[in-house]
């Protein structure tokens, strides 16, 4: 008689080329170069945001990994989940909130299924889900008048622009960019954008160097960006997930995104929807976290194109400013699922086929 007793072929894994403390750190300097650049325009507030949360991370760690396999501090993690919840928070957020949401990332999201490597989402994911549920009201004062905000009022109270265009519906409730941002707008049209009789149009710099109100991912937006090309050279993930998700993301975008602001369909502004609510954060740094999603690159590119679709649908459809953490917040609940799948599908044989 044949058993058909399922064996497990091999173990399933993702093979990157740095080590866990590597990435870590990597990350943390990508974060943290984000960071100080909001820190410049807010008198250093989102600094000390970013410090409260480190504090509170690093003293969690340290007093529950001392309680199971000795201090792991040094790997990195706690700091670098410290500084992506700093990114994903409004730059105006008590400090005493971050400390909070962090304590809560290492604590019950991190530690609740045995440390680093068994967190059910990703604890930065998990500390901000934790503050904006918690304390809804203070979330949404500290970005009373931020341009997201503005915006989904708009659409709330009705208004549309004839071209579909997020930054119109900006300008006509009075939302004006920086001087920064108007001064480099207008030397690039009168410099680069002159030679293909081209035109920037004045705000979408500002998405790149906020410097009003706003979550500090937006906030430091430049420097996100050059940091993320950092972790792409450095291979501390698979970067493609990121590149699937924001190709989901931008096709729908282009697609259907001028609708919600009376647009008509392929009128999308990609520039806004691709710099604006976090997107990169959520493409480099959470989309891509090895430990809350799937193992297999089949699995990771299913991952992949729903949270690219997802993230529109909540941002887009559900009028969620930051509908892409939303978006990964749920993948990351259903990654047990995928992994499920994935063993039976990829990783098992039967015994005597």
């Amino acid at each position: 008689m044949i058993n058909k007793e399922p064996v497990l072929l091999q173990k399933p894994q993702v093979n990157l080329a740095r080590s866990t403390a590597a990435r870590m750190w990597l990350v943390s300097i990508c974060a943290g170069m984000t960071i100080l650049l909001s820190s410049v325009t807010d008198s250093y507030h989102s600094l000390i945001i970013a410090l409260s949360a480190a504090a509170a991370a690093i003293g969690t760690e340290m007093l529950l990994s001392s309680k199971t396999r000795g201090f792991t501090v040094g790997d990195g993690s706690a700091v670098a989940s410290a500084l992506i919840l700093t990114l994903l928070l409004p730059n105006q957020t008590p400090p005493l909130l971050a400390a909070a949401g962090a304590a809560f990332a290492m604590g019950v999201v991190k530690y609740s299924y045995g440390g680093l490597g068994a967190n059910w989402v990703n604890p930065a994911l998990g500390g901000w889900f934790f503050i904006r549920l918690s304390w809804p009201g203070i979330f949404d004062h500290a970005l009373e008048g931020s341009p997201l905000a503005i915006l989904g009022e708009s659409l709330k109270g009705g208004f549309s622009d004839p071209l579909g265009s997020p930054l119109g519906i900006l300008k006509i409730r009075g939302f004006t960019g920086s001087t920064l941002g108007g001064a480099v707008t207008f030397l690039l049209n009168k410099t680069i954008f002159s030679l293909t009789q081209a035109e920037l149009s004045e705000g979408y710099l500002d998405l790149l160097i906020l410097t009003g109100k706003g979550i500090i991912a937006d906030r430091g937006g430049l420097a996100l960006l050059v940091g993320s090309i950092m972790l792409i050279a450095s291979q501390v993930s698979r970067p493609w997930i990121s590149g699937v998700f924001l190709g989901v993301y931008a096709l729908l975008v282009r697609s259907f995104g001028a609708l919600p602001f009376g647009g008509g369909v392929g009128e999308g502004d990609l520039i806004f929807g691709l710099f604006s609510g976090g997107i990169l954060a959520a493409a480099f740094l959470l989309a891509a976290d090895p430990v809350t999603g799937p193992k297999s690159n089949p699995g990771a590119l299913i991952f992949a194109v729903l949270a690219g679709g997802f993230t529109y649908l909540f941002r887009y459809k559900g009028n969620e400013p930051y509908g892409a953490f939303f978006a990964l917040f749920l993948l990351n609940v259903l990654t047990p699922l995928f992994r499920c799948l994935e063993t039976r599908i990829f990783y098992l044989k039967r015994r005597g086929s």
